[in-house]
């Protein structure tokens, strides 16, 4: 559990990098704790100061495919009232390029949470030696 942090922009609407990188270290470090051979999608819900809310593990899957329940990602923001979200999953193939459904998962994420007034911040992908970052790779 990340603790209380900050998770603040600034008027470019690009969070702060030393507010990132500890978000990112815990994601990396939740990675690292589970098993390498089966896909896992983990959640951070913010609030609409971009602080932290709560954060789940939405679904677990197998080593190369992952089941997205959008309905329970989506129903948990609405009832802690999130006003974003950072989803990310891991690639127990050790290749962090995404893939053509994790591009695709992602438009669909960013569309529904649009329509909900929940604004996908990114999608990262982790393996044991590296990381993407959808919106860094221009995908969001």
């Amino acid at each position: 559990m990340i603790a209380d942090r900050d998770l603040a922009v600034d008027h470019e609407d690009r969070i702060f990098d030393s507010q990132f990188a500890s978000l990112f270290d815990y994601l990396r470090g939740s990675f690292e704790l589970t098993d390498n051979a089966t896909e896992r999608l983990h959640v951070v819900f913010l609030d609409h100061n971009r602080r932290y809310l709560d954060d789940s593990v939405i679904v677990n899957g197998s080593a190369n495919h992952l089941a997205v329940r959008l309905r329970e990602l989506f129903a948990r923001a609405l009832a802690i009232n999130a006003s974003g979200v950072i989803v990310a999953h891991n690639h127990p193939s050790g290749d962090c390029r995404p893939s053509r459904n994790d591009i695709k998962a992602t438009e669909r994420l960013r569309d529904i949470g649009q329509a909900l007034e929940i604004e996908l911040l990114d999608h990262l992908i982790f393996t044991r030696e590296k990381a993407y970052s959808m919106r860094a790779g221009g995908i969001l």
